[in-house]
């Protein structure tokens, strides 16, 4: 698709030229809309904007839209991959195998639980973990595989399947990005032995801080439960709804970690609509890839047949040997022409804590490396308007046009 249109050809912002838009295009921004915000009044107005009903109702939702056995709501997906690292066995002296190229929090769960969190590299072109490294990095301690799926791409579950299930090594997804998204057929958060969702305000179902466990062991499902709430027995909807006042025991020291309703009466409708807006986001990812095709990018790969991407982010990596200027320079420049965009991500071995904790350098692992000096995410939502496309199409190739060598 040829971009024409003549903001283009004006001078940058950054030059004293006039931006693509006079209001800023914030990056991620949730699509939120009438129906979640009256339910959010009506969770306000009943008194009761904690744990209870609306939690619950999310839980059987998310459980039936994924086809798992089971669904545990949490403050976060951060607090389900801690709760799930340790009811999977993760200890002290354990190994956890962790993609650098991911969001910290995959790594820090890991060092929450005492492991130690093994770093491999991604492939170049998926950004997914490497089944290869996977396998090259195992040892007698490897006890947890924590693939993510990539902006929404399925890793390569049937592989990693491969290499750990003859081994007795569990498998633990990370899929902030991919509640929508399918492997060769199978739904994410019914693979592994425990899939952690995200519902962070990015994301593609959205309760402002939120996530989700999901497994088919009941054991581990009703542990997370009573983990996530200070390891007491009973939630307080169950000790204080209009059934009755019923006595709870704490089982163990547990965590604070439990989902409010006020979170899950957004989650409801958000969740209603995840197919609709799953729709619109492949239009958009469409419309994204014929419009930067003939810019000094790499664009994301195709879907592997058999797959399904959940189209979390839509991410340009820069050809920079063909630009003059940095990723950080490309990206200010867009920020002055009031477009906002994401960098997913720098990768764990280059954080401080990683380098001195791990003795890691950047050239371990030089895809992860690379891709950390090039990555570029795009404003990608459903609350977009057909203004705010084009905006992002003008900027973008504005921006490029005048950043080539």
């Amino acid at each position: 698709m040829t971009v024409n249109d003549p903001r283009i050809h004006e001078p940058l912002a950054r030059d004293g030229g006039r931006p693509v838009r006079s209001s800023y295009l914030i990056f991620g921004a949730p699509d939120l809309q009438d129906p979640e915000i009256a339910e959010v009044v009506e969770v306000l107005r009943s008194g009761w904007i904690g744990t209870g009903p609306r939690v619950g109702r999310f839980e059987e939702q998310f459980r039936d839209y994924v086809g798992a056995r089971h669904a545990v709501a949490l403050n976060s997906c951060t607090a389900g991959l801690h709760l799930s690292l340790i009811a999977l066995g993760a200890q002290s002296g354990d190994e956890v195998i962790v993609p650098t190229m991911t969001f910290a929090a995959t790594a820090n769960s890991v060092c929450h639980v005492g492991a130690r969190p093994v770093l491999v590299d991604c492939e170049p072109d998926t950004l997914n973990l490497d089944p290869r490294a996977v396998e090259a990095a195992l040892t007698p301690k490897t006890k947890i595989i924590v693939p993510v799926h990539f902006a929404g791409r399925a890793a390569d579950m049937t592989a990693l399947e491969a290499i750990a299930r003859p081994r007795g090594i569990r498998i633990l997804e990370d899929a902030a990005h991919g509640v929508e998204t399918v492997h060769q057929g199978r739904k994410i958060g019914t693979i592994g032995d425990c899939t952690a969702f995200s519902f962070y305000v990015t994301k593609n179902v959205v309760t402002g801080e939120g996530g989700i466990v999901t497994t088919e062991d009941e054991e581990i499902a009703s542990w997370i439960k009573i983990a996530g709430l200070h390891g007491m027995s009973k939630d307080a909807w169950k000790r204080y709804s209009d059934d009755g006042f019923k006595h709870y025991e704490v089982e163990f020291p547990g965590f604070k970690y439990n989902m409010m309703d006020l979170q899950a009466a957004l989650g409801l409708h958000q969740l209603a609509r995840v197919e609709e807006n799953w729709q619109k986001r492949a239009t958009l990812w469409q419309r994204y890839r014929d419009a930067f095709a003939d810019l000094p990018v790499q664009l994301p790969a195709p879907v592997r047949h058999g797959d399904r991407h959940a189209y979390h982010l839509f991410i340009l990596l820069l050809d920079l040997d063909r630009l003059k200027w940095t990723r950080d320079q490309v990206q200010h420049a867009l920020h002055q022409e009031n477009i906002g965009t994401g960098i997913h991500y720098r990768a764990v071995h280059l954080h401080p804590y990683y380098r001195r904790s791990l003795g890691v350098r950047p050239e371990s692992f030089p895809h992860a490396t690379a891709i950390s000096e090039r990555t570029l995410s795009l404003p990608f939502s459903t609350k977009l308007g057909e203004s705010d496309v084009h905006d992002v199409f003008a900027a973008v190739h504005k921006v490029l046009r005048a950043a080539r060598r």
